[in-house]
């Protein structure tokens, strides 16, 4: 009962899922697909596999890859259901992200790292306060960059021009019916 509760709160509506009053995506929701809406925020690009992608890559080139790894592991975390699970999650997070000796060490402030012991009751919510630094680290810091970023530029070109070729083809066959009727 408590991870149920505990994860109907931690969920939050991405984008996608917000309409408007007639039940349909909004229009900018209709209009904005890839790179332009990355840009609107970090929440975005991160719901987009391929955003998620190309921003390792940019974090990688900064030496700062284990954020992005660090939150998406976070919620997969989430969504965890079975307690075994969760255990062997959060000791692999705990591992890979938290502890002095990790792999992949996330820079959090001292008095929010856990102690080792919570990771025997785990739930949902645990890494939530070290995810949210975490995701305000990337958003205020990392997501600007990147933005400007010529991994960031050259794919959004690549993007454009193959939706320039797209719309280039389309009115080529439209005019082709035209004329051959």
């Amino acid at each position: 009962m408590f991870n149920r509760a505990v994860s109907r709160l931690s969920r939050k509506r991405p984008p996608s899922e917000i309409n408007d009053s007639d039940g349909k995506p909004s229009s900018s929701q209709q209009i904005l697909k890839g790179t332009s809406r990355w840009t609107t925020s970090l929440e975005n690009l991160l719901e987009d596999p391929e955003g998620v992608k190309q921003f390792r890559e940019f974090l990688k080139k900064e030496f700062s890859e284990e954020n992005v790894l660090f939150w998406l592991a976070c919620e997969e975390f989430k969504k965890m259901q079975e307690k075994k699970q969760m255990q062997e999650k959060a000791k692999e997070i705990y591992m890979t992200f938290l502890s002095s000796k990790a792999s992949f060490q996330v820079n959090v402030e001292g008095q929010s790292r856990l102690n080792e012991t919570i990771l025997e009751e785990p739930h949902p919510l645990m890494f939530q306060k070290l995810q949210d630094q975490i995701f305000n680290l990337m958003k205020y810091d990392s997501y600007s960059r990147f933005l400007k970023s010529d991994i960031f530029l050259k794919y959004q070109r690549t993007e454009e021009q193959e939706e320039n070729s797209s719309q280039a083809q389309t009115v080529a066959k439209r005019a082709s019916r035209i004329y051959n009727t």
